[in-house]
């Protein structure tokens, strides 16, 4: 289950991409957004300090934990936003779906036409039997996206996690393979 390549994955008028340091200033536009990363588990103050993103996308590919591309348009000229899937567990059999985008391209199906992508190269191609999305309570638009996606509602774990000094609560979803 180890990953041999970063592929290229494109669609009728997306592009999946591995991350290039050109990149850098779009992935700090949007993990430095408040409204972005209101439901993301990182922020970033600066440029300098986005490296360390762009790395973990680098490290997850090297490590073999998981694989997050960069979702543009078809040209490659238009940077939209991230997506992939990371902790993954080759014992397992399974990995954690995410996703971001740059705010002036939400509401475009973007996101609904990259996830299903997204899964099936983990099912097909990292041999994963489980995709899990751990959403906050509070975010409906990824929960919605979530169900429009079929992913199964399997519950929620409440107060486990502290943001911002707060307990938060996160809902549980998943994909199994053959469902």
């Amino acid at each position: 289950m180890t990953v041999l390549e970063y592929p290229t994955i494109k669609t009728e008028r997306l592009l999946l991409r591995q991350f290039v340091d050109s990149d850098l200033e779009n992935v700090y536009k949007g993990l430095s957004n408040p409204e972005i990363i209101k439901y993301y588990g990182v922020s970033y103050k600066t440029l300098e300090d986005t490296k360390a993103q762009m790395q973990f996308f680098a490290d997850l590919v090297n490590e073999g934990t998981g694989i997050w591309w960069a979702v543009c348009s078809l040209d490659n000229k238009t940077f939209y936003g991230a997506g992939g899937l990371n902790s993954l567990s080759k014992e397992h059999k399974k990995a954690e779906i995410g996703f971001w985008l740059l705010k002036e391209f939400w509401g475009q199906g973007i996101m609904t036409e990259v996830m299903p992508i997204i899964c099936h190269y983990g099912f097909d191609r990292l041999g994963l039997h489980r995709i899990e999305g751990l959403v906050e309570s509070d975010n409906l638009n990824c929960k919605n996206a979530m169900k429009k996606l079929d992913f199964h509602h399997e519950g929620t774990m409440k107060d486990c996690e502290i943001k911002n000094g707060k307990f938060i609560s996160l809902d549980i979803y998943a994909k199994i393979k053959n469902d």
